[in-house]
């Protein structure tokens, strides 16, 4: 696994690829640390504006009460780590897109914990909130579980700008943390987000106890997609009380590091988003992730039902590190 690059070939990074194969994703992977993220370094600054950071804030907007299984989750039922809660109406999720507006985010996302969207006025809400997002002049993301073609169609015609809906972890260990849904029911859903024209927003969790293979067979998933996810997050697992892995050690801070800049080798032109996981790691450890390609964080004290930095811890990462919050998109 750990046989050399050749330096200028496709597997170094930084060619726009839809064939890597799990060798190469591993290869990068065992790299040497710091040569590792000076590739990546090297590939963000090709592609992306070396002091630019987008900002976007997560919102729950109905919690809880979902009847997936999956091991990670509070929100599962199976476990019953947070208690069910009434779907926001559309005023409250305004008001928190105003104020997630006003301090500095571009993108404002919604999710509902939910198995997959089901038509009826639960999702006429949602779809009132994406325009009302909008409106307001901020990119829209939800994440509802998985949809149809036609209801991707309608989110999209309500002004959506991205869905998300991650990977979670590779194909064989998927069963593992997953049972209530196929690996297969995932990139269905994906395809029918981007034939919509909607952008995809996909990545996956590292720290349920999987191996290295595992991680980079996740982002293979990813890499080999026709086009590239838009946004890739990468997330630590946050081990909450009540749910089947609220037990296991936390990751070490340069494993996320690793996958931060082999998400940048091998998807390039992505945002790639730390995500869940940033209140176990130290203000150093979060520089680092930034340096070796994350461009993109979440902002606020909340992602969905787990903690996430305040805005003014971030606001002086954001500083330390000399990077700008990305400006609206026009």
């Amino acid at each position: 696994m750990n046989a050399p690059l050749n330096p200028g070939s496709p597997a170094e990074g930084g060619v726009i690829r839809h064939d890597w194969t799990l060798e190469e994703a591993r290869a990068l992977y065992d790299l040497p640390l710091f040569e590792l993220v000076d590739r990546a370094r090297a590939v963000h600054l090709r592609y992306h504006p070396r002091d630019e950071v987008q900002l976007c804030t997560l919102l729950s907007v109905k919690t809880g009460g979902c009847p997936e299984d999956c091991a990670y989750c509070p929100q599962s039922s199976h476990h019953q780590a947070v208690p069910g809660e009434k779907m926001l109406n559309v005023d409250e999720v305004l008001e928190a897109a105003g104020r997630a507006k006003d301090a500095g985010a571009t993108r404002f996302c919604m999710g509902a914990a939910w198995r997959q969207v089901k038509d009826g006025p639960a999702f006429d809400r949602v779809l009132e909130m994406v325009r009302g997002v909008k409106g307001l002049g901020l990119e829209a993301c939800v994440t509802l579980g998985m949809l149809t073609e036609e209801q991707a169609r309608r989110l999209k015609e309500a002004g959506l700008d991205a869905y998300n809906h991650n990977l979670d972890t590779s194909p064989d260990f998927y069963r593992s943390i997953i049972r209530t849904r196929e690996f297969e029911d995932r990139l269905r859903t994906l395809k029918n987000v981007r034939e919509a024209g909607i952008t995809v927003c996909s990545g996956g969790i590292i720290g349920m106890g999987e191996g290295p293979n595992d991680r980079c067979a996740m982002l293979r998933e990813l890499a080999n997609l026709d086009p590239h996810p838009e946004s890739v997050p990468v997330n630590a697992l946050v081990r909450v009380p009540g749910t089947p892995l609220e037990s296991l050690p936390p990751i070490d801070p340069t494993d996320l590091v690793r996958m931060v800049a082999l998400a940048r080798l091998m998807m390039p032109r992505s945002k790639v988003r730390l995500s869940a996981g940033r209140t176990e790691l130290t203000r150093e450890a979060q520089l680092f992730c930034l340096y070796a390609g994350a461009n993109s964080i979440f902002y606020g004290d909340r992602l969905l039902t787990t903690p996430n930095p305040d805005v003014t811890d971030d606001t002086s990462l954001i500083e330390a590190a000399g990077l700008r919050p990305q400006a609206p998109v026009a």
